[in-house]
């Protein structure tokens, strides 16, 4: 990697980013495009949640895989498999004559999507090598990821009122062909230096703990929480997650080494992640139903008026990775919490007649939050593993940046959905913000610092 050249590097990146914007992309515009759906494959409500959960349940469960695999095979070739498999996934979403053939390829869509996002970070933990460096490439992708998720429903507005619903995912093929290319001319491949050994009841058990939790937090406010689908899915769920934790404890060669939880560093990027894009998740719901249903502002006007969002974050993500390389993680984590915190607690008094101005005052104090959160939290996933298990380590952060999404769409799609109201949903985002920044404080204490270097002295830290 350190004989590329500065433009080989910056490259690597652009490609690395295009990825981000696809898969960022599809996780927003799709929510715009279900009235049409619904009308065009006379779909019922429940179908049209499908259309959604089941990318994020299958790229919630192939995570982990995919960096394993990515750090034994070789991660150019894992991503560019990705690619492919993702712009086929999108180019047959365009096609799907029915509600079941949309929802599968969607799933196909999820199974290459899984392969991006934490291949592509472990390229540039890989390709920039330098603490400095490694934090603004960071930035930079998740400035771009930010944007990518931001953009969305503006974007799917404008497609599904100029060229219709199935235009949404074709839009992805172009995009994913390029970066393809790109892959193969620039990017050059990468691998851990001993591949580990498969591990199918570390896989198994990821399966059947993720893919309960997410199936969970997503079906429990239709079902009840309290119904027996959703009861017997925790309990599975927790079942698995133990005996995860028995079973990779003795293995030489477990797929993620649950001993590195024991470092409040990583452990803490881990909840922080968790934490975070629960806010996230959840104020995105919140406020498409605020916006289009409160306000009575169409898609794309509602998509318009949150660009201020995504432009704070931008700014904010690229600022962020300055900050860490120049001061260390916990000043823009403390700062990202409380501007998440107070981004939703404005909100949490809006109504039908709410100044215009001050719901652009929220966004932009929600979008730099969520924009300077995500460096330090990732470079600290990243850091807290051996650069021989970076796939992994950017796929634990991927699973919980998936994980805490559903979280926050389902709380507060429940909160909603039995009466408590808006204002206690965006009250309970305003509470994640504050976790975010007491998180913040105890993973990069002193004693934090200290313990993760004890732990991990083979590891460059630049999460201090």
């Amino acid at each position: 990697m350190d004989t590329l050249t500065p433009r080989g590097r910056t490259v690597v990146l652009l490609t690395c980013c295009l990825s981000v914007v696809v898969a960022g992309l599809d996780t927003t515009i799709a929510n715009v495009a279900l009235p049409s759906i619904r009308q065009s494959l006379n779909a019922p409500v429940s179908g049209l949640q499908w259309v959604v959960d089941a990318y994020v349940l299958v790229i919630a469960c192939l995570l982990l895989l995919a960096g394993s695999v990515a750090d034994r095979f070789g991660r150019r070739r894992v991503f560019q498999a990705g690619l492919g498999v993702f712009s086929l996934g999108s180019l047959l979403c365009g096609l799907a004559p029915s509600l079941g053939a949309l929802v599968a390829f969607r799933a196909l869509q999820a199974v290459g999507g899984a392969m991006l996002n934490p291949v592509a970070m472990s390229i540039i933990a890989t390709t920039f090598t330098e603490p400095e460096e490694r934090a603004r490439a960071v930035g930079t992708w998740g400035a771009v990821a930010g944007l990518g998720g931001a953009c969305g429903p503006v974007l799917g507005g404008l497609l599904v009122s100029g060229l219709g619903w199935r235009s949404i995912f074709w839009v992805n093929v172009p995009i994913g062909l390029l970066a393809i290319a790109l892959t193969r001319r620039f990017v050059p491949e990468s691998r851990a230096a001993r591949g580990k050994r498969f591990d199918p009841l570390g896989q198994l058990l990821i399966v059947t703990f993720l893919g309960p939790v997410t199936a969970a937090v997503i079906e429990g406010p239709r079902h009840g929480w309290t119904s027996p689908l959703i009861v017997g899915l925790f309990v599975l769920a927790a079942g698995s997650a133990a005996g995860l934790v028995v079973t990779e404890s003795r293995r030489a060669e477990p797929l993620v080494d649950v001993r590195v939880f024991r470092s409040p560093a990583f452990s803490g990027a881990a909840l922080i992640a968790l934490a975070a894009l629960t806010a996230v998740g959840g104020f995105l719901f919140l406020n498409t139903l605020y916006l289009q249903e409160t306000r009575g502002y169409s898609a794309l006007h509602a998509g318009l008026l949150t660009i201020p969002m995504a432009a704070a974050g931008a700014v904010c993500a690229v600022v962020s990775g300055r900050v860490v390389a120049a001061r260390g993680a916990r000043l823009p984590l403390v700062l990202a919490g409380l501007l998440l915190a107070v981004g939703a607690g404005l909100l949490a008094g809006a109504g039908p007649g709410t100044a215009v101005g001050y719901l652009v005052l929220a966004y932009l104090l929600f979008g730099a939050g969520f924009g300077l959160v995500g460096t330090p939290m990732t470079t600290a996933a990243l850091a807290g593993l051996p650069r021989d298990q970076a796939g992994v380590a950017g796929a634990i952060a991927s699973t919980c940046r998936q994980t805490g999404g559903a979280i926050g769409v389902a709380v507060c799609g429940s909160l909603v959905a039995s009466g408590a109201g808006a204002a206690t949903a965006w009250a309970v985002l305003a509470g994640c913000g504050v976790a975010t920044v007491l998180l913040g404080v105890a993973s990069t204490g002193r004693r934090a610092r200290a313990e993760y270097s004890d732990r991990h002295p083979q590891v460059m830290d630049v999460a201090e």
